[in-house]
């Protein structure tokens, strides 16, 4: 019988199915994709993002703005269960995942609560090893000690052999020496125009800063992620503001 390992706590399952907690046995011992471009007329059934699985590092512009998850979650695909890692400190500050909240993956959330940042990156690395997994998202608060160049560096490997998609998201964190192949700055945008009531908010839009890659020039978008799941270019928010008259009638 296997020694129950303190560090992890792990929640299977979502979404319309109860969730089932289980112990995470140990047993001892990067991916956004390239730079947003404007989608074609022609073109469906891809993010305009899309590309090889790699590590990315992304770092949102508040502690407590959790906008980056829809950007991340519009490039992930579906093709198996999804490993998202949070340690202790990330989920005090910024609140748990709910596996409710994250629409089509519900159902294929592997929910892993990690004790602190060492326990998270093991556990991120670890999941990076399967295949299977259709990504790997793993939440670490500021700038712990573990979290140097190599760990980064061993998460990048991992998910370049395996090819699986692993983002790298810090919470309250500071750009120093990362081996993540592409770094950003996000922060959630004024959403767009919905298309039916003027006075309700539109699909999510995301002010992105690519700041470092080592495949193509660095550059900031207003992304905006529409019904059909593409993540594209989007056109810079106006003055959405009602006019008088609108107020009066509306």
């Amino acid at each position: 019988m296997s020694r129950v390992d303190p560090r992890f706590r792990l929640v299977a399952g979502g979404g319309s199915r109860a969730a089932e907690e289980v112990s995470f046995p140990g047993k001892g011992r990067g991916a956004v994709p390239p730079p947003a471009r404007p989608v074609e007329p022609a073109s469906s059934g891809a993010s305009a993002f899309a590309g090889e699985p790699i590590l990315s590092e992304l770092f949102p512009s508040s502690p407590r703005d959790g906008g980056w998850s829809g950007f991340v979650l519009a490039q992930l695909g579906t093709s198996g269960p999804l490993l998202w890692v949070q340690e202790r400190m990330a989920i005090l500050e910024g609140g748990r995942v709910h596996a409710a909240g994250i629409g089509r993956l519900a159902d294929q959330l592997i929910h892993v609560e990690a004790k602190d940042a060492k326990s998270a990156l093991w556990a991120m690395e670890e999941g990076l090893r399967c295949s299977a997994l259709s990504g790997v998202v793993g939440e670490i608060w500021g700038d712990p000690q573990a979290l140097d160049f190599t760990a980064t560096r061993r998460l990048a490997v991992a998910a370049e052999r395996m090819g699986v998609s692993c983002w790298l998201v810090r919470p309250g964190g500071h750009a120093g020496l990362s081996g993540a192949r592409e770094r950003w700055r996000l922060a959630s945008a004024p959403s767009a125009v919905h298309p039916f009531d003027p006075k309700a908010p539109g699909s999510p839009r995301w002010a992105a800063e690519l700041f470092r890659s080592r495949r193509r020039a660095p550059a900031s978008w207003v992304v905006g992620h529409d019904p059909a799941d593409l993540l594209a270019v989007a056109a810079e928010p106006g003055d959405r503001a009602l006019g008088e008259s609108q107020r009066r009638t509306g």
